[in-house]
């Protein structure tokens, strides 16, 4: 397995390495860390094998933490503890004032913005999300710790080889695409930063109902040299003034938290199995790695809301019923609003051909895999000329004087 080595605290979250408690928030599930990047890290991140003291790792699809090197295994403390939604409103009022910064030392990307640690059996690192160097940088923050993730369940081999599948399945692909999945470093497993929200959505709306109906039009046409008088049956619509409140309720809603990947992709990776939530735990980071969040829960909340515009379009329509439906004016409130923050696993690979950056996915659950991917033209024109001389070849065949005149 090649998955990111966990070494120190350099996430946004907080979640591995040393940390000394600056003031946590009301809210206990909230708490943010004040990290100290000179303290080394100790067990809080690290979990040394009994056996020969090498690092432990999560062992995807299991409840345990292997050692690579010795294979002795330990099981990772199952919480009793339940995934809670949390109150959204109540957390924004708070924050300004209790939640404290943390200070954490990260790698960042120039080029897509992403902000990760450092995978420690890595010198040369090159960003999952974009193939571009990444430098050390110490930034400010103020976060939320993550409540809760889906562990991984795919492992670095399987993740492999369906990854090696999708690219066979690929017409045109460039050959050195094919030489580039052969190389197990290519692929890291992250933990990517997700939001859910809970509300009831309560829309008044006005518009208009239209209802269909006929009517008979008598015409005169021209039949036999003759003036004959038809009549036919067209169809009109009436129209009424209409208003009324609706009520919707959603459950997890699910936004990205970052702007690293391409959402038209991450979209494709679903369904998450998010019943299978567990609370969060650092053992399941381990050998692995996180991204920090680049949407904050407020930013968050305003995708939610953009994703539950088409279903409250919907109920609306079905309220007005008829033939046809306009919406005129609508105005909603959200009440009840509740959050998680949670981290979903997801392998990640970048691929840059002429100069352009492709990206991978690997679904760290189901193995379901999306990505963009690179044309090669020299071999679409090989095979565009393969087909021509197939045509020409077979025309030739069968009357010479064809082809002569087509290049005369």
């Amino acid at each position: 397995m090649v998955p990111f080595k966990a070494r120190h605290c350099s996430l946004a979250h907080c979640i591995h390495g040393v940390i000394t408690v600056k003031r946590v928030s009301a809210l206990a599930n909230l708490q943010c860390y004040k990290h100290d990047a000179a303290m080394e890290p100790t067990s809080t991140n690290k979990f040394p094998c009994s056996q020969c003291g090498a690092y432990l790792v999560y062992e995807p699809g299991t409840s345990v933490l292997v050692c690579e090197y010795c294979d002795h295994r330990n099981a990772i403390p199952q919480s009793a503890e339940q995934v809670r939604e949390l109150d959204f409103r109540e957390f924004l009022a708070r924050a300004a004032n209790e939640a404290p910064t943390a200070v954490v030392r990260t790698l960042s990307c120039e080029s897509c913005g992403a902000s990760y640690e450092q995978p420690s059996h890595l010198t040369a690192f090159e960003c999952p999300y974009c193939g571009t160097a990444v430098v050390t940088e110490r930034n400010e923050k103020q976060l939320i710790k993550p409540e809760s993730l889906l562990p991984f369940h795919i492992n670095h081999e399987e993740a492999r080889g369906r990854f090696r599948q999708w690219i066979k399945s690929l017409w045109f692909a460039p050959s050195m695409l094919k030489q580039y999945a052969k190389k197990p470093e290519r692929l890291l497993g992250m933990y990517v930063p997700y939001w859910t929200y809970d509300c009831t959505v309560t829309t008044w709306y006005s518009g208009q109902r239209g209802d269909d109906y006929w009517v008979p039009v008598t015409h005169t046409t021209i039949e036999n040299g003759k003036t004959v008088t038809k009549t036919r049956m067209e169809r009109r619509t009436r129209w009424t003034p209409v208003s009324g409140v609706i009520v919707n309720s959603f459950n997890d809603i699910l936004v990205l938290g970052t702007r690293s990947l391409p959402t038209r992709y991450t979209m494709k990776l679903e369904p998450w199995d998010l019943e299978n939530l567990k609370p969060f735990a650092n053992e399941y980071v381990s050998g692995f790695s996180a991204e920090s969040y680049q949407i904050d829960l407020r930013e968050g909340f305003e995708y939610a809301r953009k994703i539950m515009e088409e279903p409250i379009h919907r109920s609306i329509r079905r309220d007005i019923g008829g033939d046809h439906q306009r919406i005129s004016e609508m105005k909603s409130q959200y009440d009840g609003i509740t959050f998680k923050h949670l981290l979903l696993p997801i392998w990640i690979s970048s691929y840059r051909y002429k100069n352009e950056v492709y990206r991978f996915l690997v679904n760290g659950r189901t193995g379901e895999v999306q990505g963009e991917r690179p044309w090669s033209w020299i071999k679409i024109t090989l095979f565009v000329l393969a087909i021509l001389v197939v045509v020409f070849g077979g025309i030739y065949g069968f009357n010479p004087s064809l082809i002569h005149d087509l290049f005369r």
